[in-house]
């Protein structure tokens, strides 16, 4: 069992809800300045793609390439890292309720069947 509030397991394993993080490029170019520091963010995907929970409701699945991943609930709002690396105001910015509601800083998903993504592959609703 574990708490969807927490990064790690009891045991220090990583989180399964936490698998994946995806965040949209457009925000992170903002954000960035230069692609070069997009990698700064830490997440795995960059996607120009609507990741709101309006959009992407919890339990959403997206095929990207011939692999399917599943939008969880745990929360991706930042952290003292990418505070450090974007400055104070971008966290601010991105976790604002309107933020927090078009989920600018990104979505967390688990791998529900893994495959083969590739660079420039189409992010899909499934």
């Amino acid at each position: 069992m574990f708490d969807e509030r927490l990064e790690t397991l009891d045991d220090g394993s990583a989180h399964p809800a936490m698998q994946l993080n995806l965040m949209n490029s457009r925000v992170i170019a903002l954000l960035a300045q230069d692609k070069e520091r997009w990698q700064l963010a830490g997440d795995q995907f960059f996607v120009d793609m609507d990741l709101s929970a309006e959009n992407l409701p919890l339990g959403s699945r997206l095929a990207i390439g011939s692999a399917l991943i599943q939008v969880t609930a745990q929360p991706h709002t930042g952290c003292k890292k990418f505070a450090g690396r974007f400055g104070v105001d971008a966290m601010r910015f991105v976790n604002t309720s309107m933020g927090r509601k078009l989920s600018l800083r990104g979505i967390n998903a688990k791998v529900i069947q893994p495959d083969v993504i590739r660079v420039g592959d189409t992010v899909r609703k499934v």
